[in-house]
């Protein structure tokens, strides 16, 4: 969750799990991730072993809005046979009837199975009174619970203990409905122990906000929560349209793989089909294909060769379309068979403007998977300022886009040329 922002300090240290019982700390300590649209379409993961992801559907925020991202991160979850649940930003205060109204729009638009996590994000716009925000809690808490998923209370422990009485939340939903950030090491592959926000009632620690330097959020599940809503094999208990998709990619095989599908690069993959080494960079991350040959794909973006064996299939052709090609925060990701002139008469522009608008130097060459800016401003209206030590790649990885993506719309011509203190808009 990009929300947050922690400090060192506010950690306990050698503080390890004091409100925890032995049994169910021991009881799993799967590791995975938490995603928002910032990881873009497709579910990123940290390492090969995570075993689940918790995804955005949206949240209030002044207002109700839904993340477009939500349901292809949900199928491409599934479609990597690892489980998913769902998060609501819950800017409510301490408005008990508005976070009622909150947790009812979106009840119905969950694409996790039921017994699933439903979590609140809790980390900004609370009030002055602690009650009431415990209260506007529970109440949204109370709605998810009766209807069938696991309810469970996200924040940092400096923002709980100054605005919500946890202890309030444990006693209403049990000694496992807390999910807490802290992070003792940024840049971590697994959490360090020796620095863990001991508070009641945590069975999901969020150790990282740089998991594995993965630019992803990295949490591990200390009581076995995360299996909550699936039998054994990470299969879901209850199907939903999305979790139909994911399962049908997972089983799609890979002689199957065609111009248009959606692939990520196994972390085991070691090189390339000419024989380079792939880069570190490159695993875990997914790529529309542009071309097959016997049993190489040719990767879109990075333009680069790789054996069928080394990708696992996140998103068919036709599921690709159909989750992709939907306009977000002005941006349109081309498709394959799609012309720039095409594009630009189907949103009533000139291919002109629409080449100018995107720093395109030839018109005639676009690649599927290339994300489109429609109007002015920025995509989605969001940039990031280079820190010392970053390069183009880490920055990508980091924000979860592409290097081609991030030159392009910053008109950089040499990529290894970036500068601290230098604003990019992604």
């Amino acid at each position: 969750m990009k929300h947050k922002r922690l400090l060192a300090s506010v950690l306990v240290a050698g503080a390890f799990l004091l409100a925890q019982s032995p049994n169910s700390v021991s009881a799993n300590r799967s590791q995975g991730v938490d995603l928002a649209r910032y990881q873009g379409y497709t579910a990123q993961f940290g390492r090969a072993d995570d075993e689940f992801a918790i995804c955005q559907i949206g949240g209030y925020q002044g207002g109700l809005y839904l993340q477009n991202t939500y349901n292809s991160q949900v199928a491409t979850t599934i479609a990597q046979g690892k489980r998913a649940h769902t998060y609501i930003w819950y800017q409510v205060g301490g408005n008990a009837g508005l976070g009622r109204q909150v947790v009812d729009y979106f009840l119905p638009r969950v694409q996790t199975p039921k017994g699933s996590i439903i979590a609140l994000d809790y980390e900004a716009g609370a009030g002055w009174n602690v009650e009431a925000n415990t209260d506007a809690i529970i109440a949204g808490m109370n709605k998810i619970k009766q209807a069938g998923y696991t309810p469970v209370y996200y924040s940092y422990k400096p923002y709980t203990v100054a605005h919500v009485d946890v202890n309030r939340i444990v006693q209403a939903f049990g000694n496992q409905s807390v999910w807490i950030a802290a992070y003792p090491c940024p840049g971590s592959a697994s959490p360090n122990y020796n620095y863990f926000p001991s508070m009641n009632g945590v069975s999901i620690w969020q150790f990282d906000d740089n998991y594995n330097r993965q630019g992803i959020d990295g949490d591990v599940d200390l009581t076995g929560i995360t299996h909550n809503g699936y039998h054994g094999n990470n299969q879901p208990k209850h199907e939903t349209p999305v979790i139909k998709q994911g399962q049908q990619a997972d089983k799609t095989p890979k002689r199957e793989i065609k111009p248009g599908y959606t692939v990520k690069v196994n972390f085991s993959a070691d090189c390339w089909a000419t024989g380079q080494r792939i880069p570190n960079w490159v695993k875990g991350k997914a790529y529309a294909v542009q071309e097959v040959r016997g049993n190489r794909v040719l990767l879109s973006g990075i333009m680069s060769w790789i054996s069928r064996n080394d990708v696992e299939i996140l998103q068919t052709a036709h599921q690709a379309r159909t989750e992709n090609a939907t306009p977000v925060s002005g941006t349109y990701v081309v498709q394959v068979g799609d012309t720039l002139s095409g594009i630009a008469s189907r949103y009533g522009i000139t291919w002109q403007a629409l080449a100018s608008l995107n720093h395109l130097s030839n018109p005639n060459y676009i690649y599927v998977g290339q994300r489109l800016k429609l109007r002015g401003g920025t995509a989605g209206g969001h940039s990031y300022v280079v820190r010392p030590g970053d390069n183009l790649s880490t920055i990508a990885s980091r924000l979860g886009t592409s290097v081609s993506h991030l030159s392009s719309l910053n008109s950089i011509r040499n990529v290894n040329l970036i500068y601290p203190g230098e604003k990019l808009n992604y």
